[in-house]
């Protein structure tokens, strides 16, 4: 029996850990409204038609990432994993499949996706990534490497491996042009910093975060580092409803605030009460069911 060479070893297992979790993996739906669902099938079938069209490097992008929006995430899996197969240089798509791993909680397949992304796009210049769904001023607010490492940083930080979250993050930083992507990777940045005990260094992370800056849609972020800054407390943040977007993430931060400030028990309060919402594909709520786990 011929031996494979180890790096060709590990890249199958790898893929043989990916398919495995996908194949396990239990899906659930995104709660949306019936006005939403329409414009998001709209969209899915006009990304249908662009790539039949033309199944060029964005049309199937675009074509994953629609699909993604409905929950559809093993099929737009599926989808990404074609473009690695066409266009193998182009990093986006083992970027977008990454933060498709994480939603269905592959984590480790997810890491290595950004890995492979992060290499690809090592001493190019970084670009603005559009949005699928767009915020209040229709202004794209991340790029392609701010949103690798972002994403590479909170698989990372969802295993519990901090070291190399904390790694990601400060990449992560340092490709954050925007007062929004500043305060996501900040937020990010001084949870893991407290979560390794290096408290004081976390303060210095966000000393620099001035009170009025000009945030588009990470709001919850800049009142979190608030929080951290001693500028509000964690009741005012608290919220009794989970089911949004906005209270799952500001949920999560709080309780992970009283976590790493020794009030274990309300910290898993606020964590069960975030995994009983319908956000289950929201970072907040996929990081309170990790804590829950470990």
């Amino acid at each position: 029996m011929k031996i494979l060479p180890i790096l060709l070893l590990l890249v199958l297992s790898s893929a043989g850990l990916a398919q495995n979790c996908l194949e396990n993996a239990k899906i659930v739906a995104p709660v949306l409204s019936e006005n939403a669902r329409k414009v998001y099938e709209t969209k899915l079938a006009e990304a249908r038609a662009d790539y039949d069209k033309n199944p060029s490097a964005d049309a199937i992008i675009w074509l994953g990432r629609r699909a993604a929006y409905l929950g559809d995430y093993k099929r737009a899996i599926d989808i990404f994993t074609e473009g690695t197969h066409k266009f193998p240089a182009d990093a986006r798509f083992y970027r977008h499949r990454g933060h498709r791993f994480i939603s269905i909680r592959c984590f480790d397949a997810a890491i290595a996706d950004f890995e492979k992304a992060a290499k690809l796009v090592k001493g190019k210049p970084d670009e603005i990534e559009a949005d699928g769904l767009p915020n209040a001023r229709n202004i794209p607010t991340s790029t392609l490497q701010s949103n690798i490492f972002y994403h590479l940083g909170l698989a990372y930080y969802l295993k519990g491996d901090f070291k190399n979250a904390l790694k990601a993050y400060r990449e992560c930083e340092k490709v954050s042009k925007n007062n929004d992507m500043l305060v996501a990777a900040k937020h990010w940045l001084y949870m893991t910093l407290r979560r390794l005990g290096r408290e004081k260094e976390a303060q210095q992370a966000i000393a620099g975060i001035a009170d009025n800056l000009d945030i588009i849609e990470n709001d919850d972020y800049y009142k979190l580092i608030k929080l951290y800054q001693g500028k509000v407390k964690a009741e005012d943040l608290s919220a009794p409803d989970t089911d949004t977007l906005s209270n799952a993430s500001l949920g999560y931060g709080v309780g992970n605030w009283y976590l790493y400030n020794g009030q274990k028990d309300e910290a898993i309060k606020i964590f069960r009460r975030i995994t009983a919402g319908n956000q289950w594909s929201s970072f907040g709520f996929i990081a309170a069911e990790a804590e829950l786990k470990r």
